[in-house]
């Protein structure tokens, strides 16, 4: 009769530590809010990639942690993202015209297309591709970010 009790007693401890784990592990998660304003067209779609290292931000389409498209209805879009853990995160955003889910650029490797870095660093071609280090925040428990929207590199 003990054993039976004591191995009920170690389910149920055992099963209270996977949900207590359940609990604290969903609980450690975060959402990040963009808002993207400044989009000039009513057509279209834009495109986020949330990066949580300067591994291949802001152009690479396989190392980014989060991505998605959102159809553009306004001056503005919204897009939420969860399950994030805390840390330092940065966004890239392309008002993707044509379909291609990236950021198309001219010959001399300006971009063609709309585009948007968390942060809104100035983005010419003196400063180049803005570094990760500089563009990227602190996410929290819920965080929201804008980024406005560019069609030319700055002067």
């Amino acid at each position: 009769m003990f054993k039976i009790s004591r191995l009920s007693y170690l389910l149920v401890i055992t099963l209270l530590s996977c949900i207590t784990a359940n609990t604290v592990q969903a609980g450690s998660t975060s959402k990040l809010t963009v808002v993207v304003n400044g989009i000039r067209h009513q057509k279209g779609d834009i495109c986020f990639r949330v990066y949580d290292s300067a591994k291949g931000f802001p152009d690479n389409d396989t190392s980014e942690i989060k991505s998605a498209c959102t159809k553009i209805t306004s001056a503005s879009v919204k897009q939420v993202f969860s399950g994030l853990k805390p840390g330092s995160y940065a966004v890239a955003v392309v008002d993707d015209q044509n379909g291609d889910r990236q950021l198309n650029k001219d010959f001399f490797g300006i971009p063609t297309e709309g585009f948007g870095i968390s942060r809104n660093p100035i983005v010419s071609i003196q400063t180049g591709t803005p570094k990760f280090r500089h563009v990227s925040f602190p996410l929290t428990k819920n965080t929201t970010i804008n980024i406005n929207m560019k069609y030319s590199l700055d002067s």
